[in-house]
């Protein structure tokens, strides 16, 4: 109750109120690492916590607090100028600081005097490529649900069993991929005001011109994972779309088949555009754990990721993103488009998963300063 400002600084009271008694009962850390935003009330308490015990304070700087509250709130509102402040002034008080970007690190020091190590989000070691048979079972199971991943066309084999993309033969066991089968294309979000949804939609209308006018491409099956704010206002945009040859659907996937699928699709495409522009999307390092190229709309660092013509493709607009669409699945399903290309580019690349990453640059961190 009562005005939007008081309900935030009760809010923001309460939970400093709570984050602090339940430090104060655990054993006493050697290091307390914070991962920052959010960073409003949970920088000052772990920082006062390290205080009172004797810790030493980690801030694993993500993106700015104050960047992502602008986006609904304006730069120059009262609380956005209140929390870029606070992080600053907090942000300096701690005794290690890793990043994301080496375009953050610079900016720390530069905009704070603080000195960071970049540490790049790793893929965790379960993404990776799905087998055959693994995509089968998953397209089978989400069939029951949605209908985007059912068989609508009838298979010579009458004892196969059929997805949109895979059939199984029952007697052998055999799985393979299903002839004039749709391309899987995958894109993840939080359905927050960072990503602009309508830029994929104009893009597939785009792509349905494409196919009208003759050009020879693959039906295609978008599928958009997750759950958020946007969800419902995006959702009642894609029911006005008629599309024939392009069929969407909004899955909340389980944790498990999350990876699966990625591992399962043919391109993945993000919208996220950073709020400081100094951020890495963690849905392009997790696709490219899965050897899934990428199409990611651009932002000042992105390039410290995605590798134009290398690993994906980069774009700033609906009409370049269905461009990019055209070219990738104009030789589909072959083996020798820039597609497949791209994906043999990832396979060679050999990236360290997370836990040999931070083996490598945080571990060496605290054998230094015991």
């Amino acid at each position: 109750v009562g005005p939007k400002i008081f309900q935030y600084v009760v809010k923001v009271i309460a939970q400093a109120v709570q984050l602090l008694y339940t430090m104060l009962r655990i054993d006493r850390p050697s290091y307390i690492l914070l991962q920052n935003p959010p960073g409003l009330p949970s920088i000052a308490v772990a920082w006062l916590v390290c205080l009172v015990r004797r810790s030493k304070l980690i801030i694993d700087w993500h993106n700015y607090g104050y960047t992502i509250m602008s986006l609904i709130h304006g730069r120059n509102h009262p609380l956005v100028q209140i929390a870029k402040w606070y992080e600053k002034l907090f942000g300096r008080l701690s005794d290690y600081n890793l990043c994301v970007t080496s375009a953050m690190k610079e900016d720390l020091w530069k905009k704070c005097n603080i000195k960071a190590i970049t540490l790049y989000d790793k893929p965790a070691s379960y993404f990776k490529e799905t087998p055959l048979e693994l995509q089968h079972q998953l397209y089978m199971k989400l069939a029951k649900v949605y209908e985007p991943f059912k068989a609508h066309t009838e298979s010579v084999n009458s004892s196969a069993e059929r997805s949109a993309f895979t059939e199984m033969d029952h007697k052998n066991r055999c799985v393979t991929k299903a002839r004039g089968r749709p391309a899987l294309l995958i894109s993840s979000t939080s359905w927050t005001e960072d990503e602009d949804f309508s830029v994929l939609l104009k893009a597939l209308e785009d792509y349905e011109e494409f196919i009208n006018e003759g050009i020879k491409l693959p039906s295609l099956v978008c599928v958009i994972t997750g759950k958020g704010p946007l969800k419902e206002y995006y959702n009642q945009l894609i029911d006005k779309l008629r599309f024939k040859h392009i069929q969407i659907c909004t899955p909340w996937l389980e944790a498990e088949d999350y990876p699966l699928l990625l591992g399962s699709a043919d391109l993945g495409v993000c919208l996220h555009k950073s709020s400081s522009g100094l951020d890495l999307p963690m849905k392009v390092v997790d696709m490219f754990g899965c050897c899934l190229p990428v199409c990611a709309i651009h932002f000042d660092c992105l390039h410290e990721l995605v590798k134009h013509n290398e690993n994906g493709l980069i774009f700033r607009d609906s009409n370049e993103l269905a461009e990019q669409l055209k070219l990738l699945f104009l030789d589909f399903p072959t083996l020798e488009g820039k597609l497949e290309n791209f994906r043999r580019n990832l396979r060679a690349s050999k990236q360290l998963r997370w836990d040999e990453s931070w083996d490598q640059t945080v571990l060496p961190l605290f054998g230094q300063n015991e």
